[in-house]
């Protein structure tokens, strides 16, 4: 019985957070609170372990609280139960778009998308840019350190006997060089 429970707590987690892991943690204080499974003291320890570990907040979120109201197969059943309403959404996605595949007006639709994410994008790219270029404060060393890695990378062929930890170690000594 625990672990129907556990698995439809975390299917209803998974159902309404939308937005990433950290979405999720309103729904977690209410599991909390209604079930008693954990603390919110352990909530707040399952969130920095689950930021600091490789992975989704939400998912290694959900697989801690699992792991400690029912062990491993608790914490496989709450990781379950989170991802299943993604994984149904995609499927029906998939067949809807499955169904209309060759359809005229949906691929003009998704011939009218790719432009308008590189629009998008170009829009986000040309912010970053005004604020960086445009700023008052510019930090004139930040520009001249972008440009002669720029050269750098474009200069010297990448492949050639070079590992990518030299190129991490050089952009660092470059940058310590620049920082002072």
């Amino acid at each position: 019985m625990i672990y129907v429970r556990l698995f439809l707590e975390f299917f209803q987690t998974g159902l309404f957070a939308v937005g990433g892991g950290l979405a999720t943690l309103p729904f977690l204080y209410s599991i909390s609170d209604r079930t008693g499974w954990f603390t919110h003291s352990q909530l707040a320890d399952m969130l920095a372990i689950s930021e600091s570990t490789p992975g989704p907040i939400g998912i290694n979120t959900a697989t801690y609280a699992g792991f400690l109201t029912s062990g491993i197969s608790g914490a496989i059943t709450a990781t379950l139960g989170l991802i299943t309403p993604s994984i149904i959404v995609i499927l029906i996605i998939y067949a809807f778009l499955q169904a209309f595949r060759g359809n005229f007006y949906v691929e003009s639709v998704f011939y009218g998308l790719r432009p308008a994410s590189t629009a998008m994008i170009t829009a986000a790219g040309l912010i970053v840019a005004r604020i960086t270029f445009l700023n008052p404060e510019i930090n004139f060393k930040t520009i001249i350190l972008a440009i002669v890695l720029l050269i750098l990378t474009n200069a010297i062929n990448r492949t050639k006997n070079l590992h990518p930890v030299v190129w991490i170690i050089f952009s660092a000594i470059v940058g310590i060089i620049f920082e002072f």
